[in-house]
């Protein structure tokens, strides 16, 4: 099993989400859940594309780190 990150942001009315390790792999949705959902599907049918292409899948070396400061 493969994991990729996956960035989720509210844009307007929704939200989009993408992938840093699979550029042009995109979805939306009219919720965070709906957006994470659409994502999943989105990196499944792309990675699918993919080997159907005999192409690589890339190597997952994305991460995301929270960092607090003083406001």
């Amino acid at each position: 099993m493969t994991r990729f990150l996956i960035v989720i942001e509210k844009a307007g009315r929704g939200h989009s989400a993408y992938s840093p390790d699979l550029p042009g792999c995109v979805a939306t949705g009219a919720t965070r859940e709906e957006a994470e959902k659409n994502m999943h599907e989105a990196i499944s049918l792309h990675v699918q594309g993919l080997r159907e292409d005999n192409q690589p899948i890339p190597e997952s070396s994305s991460f995301a780190e929270y960092v607090a400061i003083a406001v």
